[in-house]
């Protein structure tokens, strides 16, 4: 049995285990185990254990739950809650205002946690209830919360780019610096894109009522400046060290997991910590055992020699170097219908790292390239994880059909961004080249 046919049975398995509903890690090692078994021996086991082993030692992987739990504190602290409510006063007698407040907020709650899911679920149950009781638009709103709340992918501290850096063996440091003006501008293309369809559709997306609206005062302003300070001392903390060079990204999440627990103090009781280790444990847990099937998958994958089966397919091609781009890009968005994030990085960065250097691309720039063509699959219909997240906490109204309905027009925006960052690649390179 030729390689090529072989790949193409592991891919197929892959598909088949994934579709009946299997858990996607257990399908991944479970492949890995069947294929490396048959082909390799009992050399399967060496392989795998070395590979596993070997990356579980990075320290890296250090920073995946000390992220998580910076974001789980700011969620059940009540900080979010506090900074949407003043947030709210300021720009909401404006038409798309509440909507314009949940992309700002997520914008800060992704530059504190790199976990889209939590970030959707708050805004989910802050800002969702919010617009649907002054009368927005249900497509407009699910939709809103969905692209606002996978801004996490992009913004660093993001766990896509510090996965991302780790397999790929770039520096994550640049992979921060070059994503923050890609996530940034996401961000404002989607707060235009509400303002204007709001300002001309003003029943999509209305202002408060006017007896939701207290008079402007400095206590407001004061109100919205204390209630920023907790993020933004994170952020600083974080970002800033990151970037001047003051500590590196798992120094980096440490000082941010005390630095949540320092701004949540009002807050900060036995239930509260307990809560935040809960949902940290359970997040890391799930993205660990997804890395070590998929780096068991990978392993047998690279012995068997598919690596270099995959390169000698695709620059086989003899297409054009931006034609190959182009096919790269498809073929992710592609998977990112059928499988979590986490399994395509692991799966893929290793195979394409090589192709990306040899065809004469950035690998920083693809990167950004890999992170926004996924954040536009997690949005796509039917198996969108977005928008799963957010229908566990939307309220019985809203319907699967009101969010695929809604996510379309972010859909398109965010292909639109991808363009940019292809046809303009200073978007993403000009901040690293500037302050590195």
């Amino acid at each position: 049995m030729s390689i090529e046919l072989i790949i193409i049975l592991m891919f197929v398995a892959l598909l088949i285990g994934i579709g009946i509903g299997l858990p996607v890690a257990s399908v991944l090692l479970g492949i890995a185990l069947i294929f490396g078994w048959s082909l390799l021996g009992e050399r399967t086991f060496f392989i795998i254990s070395s590979t596993i082993f070997g990356t579980m030692r990075n320290e890296v992987l250090i920073a995946l739950p000390l992220f998580i739990f910076m974001g789980s504190m700011l969620q059940v602290s009540g900080i979010a809650d506090r900074l949407f409510a003043e947030l709210r006063v300021i720009l909401g007698p404006i038409r798309g205002g509440v909507g314009v407040v949940t992309i700002l907020l997520a914008i800060l709650l992704a530059a504190t946690t790199g976990i889209i899911g939590a970030s959707i679920v708050i805004m989910g149950v802050l800002a969702l209830p919010s617009m649907l009781k002054i009368g927005y638009n249900k497509p407009l709103a699910t939709g809103i919360i969905c692209v606002g709340g996978s801004l996490g992918i992009i913004i660093p501290p993001s766990i896509m780019l510090i996965l991302y850096g780790m397999l790929a063996g770039v520096s994550i440091v640049r992979l921060f610096v070059a994503a923050l003006i890609p996530g940034l501008l996401m961000g404002a293309i989607y707060i235009a894109y509400i303002g204007i369809r709001c300002f001309f559709q003003p029943h999509l997306g209305p202002p408060l009522p006017k007896e939701e609206r207290p008079k402007m005062s400095l206590q407001n302003l004061s109100g919205l400046l204390l209630s920023l300070l907790p993020p933004l001392f994170l952020i600083l903390a974080v970002l800033g060290t990151i970037f001047f060079g003051i500590a590196t990204p798992t120094e980096a999440a440490a000082g941010g997991a005390l630095g949540s627990m320092i701004v949540s103090l009002r807050k900060l009781n036995w239930k509260v910590l307990k809560e935040a280790a809960y949902q940290t444990i359970e997040a890391s847990g799930t993205i660990l055992w997804l890395v070590v099937g998929a780096m068991a998958f990978s392993a047998v994958f690279m012995a068997i020699g598919g690596r270099g089966v995959v390169a000698e397919i695709v620059l086989g091609l003899g297409g054009s170097p931006a034609a190959i781009l182009a096919m790269l890009m498809l073929i992710l968005f592609i998977l990112g219908k059928l499988i979590c994030w986490v399994g395509i990085l692991l799966i893929m960065v290793p195979i394409m790292t090589p192709l990306v250097i040899e065809l004469g691309f950035d690998p920083i720039w693809f990167a950004v390239l890999v992170c926004v063509n996924l954040n536009i699959s997690m949005e796509t219909p039917p198996y969108a994880y977005s928008i799963f997240y957010l229908k566990q906490v939307a309220p019985p109204e809203v319907t699967l059909i009101d969010i695929y309905r809604g996510v379309v027009p972010f859909i398109i925006l965010q292909i639109i961004a991808l363009l940019l960052i292809i046809f303009f690649p200073q978007i993403a390179l000009w901040l690293p080249n500037l302050i590195l």
